[in-house]
Order: structure tokens, then C-alpha cells, then sequence
């Protein structure tokens, strides 16, 4: 499972050009889900989602939470974060998790992130030509995949 995510100042996804979903200061998260993905892959990526310390505190640094600073996040599913590029320019998504098992981890994702930080997840819907707008903040952009937990 990997997760791209952004610091963000807003973020929105829109469907059909209209608006589904907004937010102001917190996360855009990006969530690619792989066939071998479990649960056990998706409280790790959550809990680390929701401890990651890169908000400013006082002095400018990189040391409060989403939650020190009551932050939202959306959580986007994107399948494309799961690309394999070894061969050839056209990307191969064989190893991303069908939607039989990707939705349900996807919508686990998103109850245990509201659960952790006490507050509603804004999303995207699972499947759906959606077009994502955000004003990255700083920019901050971190990359965390379940399969380098160390």
C-alpha cells in the first residue's frame, strides 16, 4: 500500500466539474492499494498518516501533527501510485488491487483515519475520473509505502 501525501493550504476533488469534495490546511492523501495489501498494511499507513510531524510549529520547524494543528485530510484513491515502469514507457498496474479488494481497504482507510483523528474524511469516489486541485503548502510532499516500514 502507498500513500503520496501532500501538505496542503486546500485540496478539492471535483467530478463532473462540480465540487464532491474540499478541504482547507491539512492532507491530501493518494492511496494506491496492491493485490497483497491486508489491513494489518492499512493501520500501519494510517497511524503513520496520522503521526507524521510535518506542520510548523513555533520556531519553523517540521514538528506538529494533523491533529496539533486540526487538520483535515482527503483521501483519494489512486491506482496509478502502484505503477510498474521496469519495462518499456507504458506502465504496467498489474500488481494494483482489484476493486473487489481494494474497495473495502480503501473504505477501511478512511474510518480508521476518521477514527484516529477524530473527524470526517473528506474523499474522492472510489473508480471515478475525478479532477484533484490543491495548493501544496511549502511544498511538502512524502511518500509512504507500506513495504519500507523500516
Amino acid at each position: 500500500m502507498k500513500a503520496l501525501i501532500q501538505r496542503v493550504a486546500q485540496a478539492s476533488v471535483s467530478i463532473d466539474a462540480k465540487i464532491h469534495s474540499n478541504i482547507s490546511k491539512g492532507f491530501l492523501v493518494l492511496l494506491g492499494i496492491e493485490i497483497q495489501d491486508t489491513q494489518e498494511d492499512a493501520d500501519w499507513l494510517c497511524n503513520k498518516i496520522i503521526g507524521l510531524r510535518i506542520f510548523a510549529d513555533e520556531q519553523g520547524l517540521m514538528n506538529k501533527s494533523l491533529k496539533d494543528i486540526d487538520g483535515e485530510i482527503l483521501l483519494v484513491s489512486q491506482f496509478t501510485l502502484i505503477a510498474s515502469y521496469k519495462k518499456g514507457n507504458r506502465p504496467s498496474f498489474i500488481n494494483a488491487a482489484r476493486p473487489d479488494h481494494a474497495i473495502p481497504l480503501y473504505e477501511y482507510c478512511m474510518l480508521e483515519l476518521s477514527s484516529l483523528l477524530n473527524k470526517t474524511i473528506h474523499t474522492g469516489i472510489f473508480g471515478t475520473d475525478m479532477q484533484v486541485a490543491l495548493v501544496n503548502d511549502g511544498p511538502v510532499t512524502i511518500m509512504l509505502d507500506t513495504k519500507n516500514k523500516t
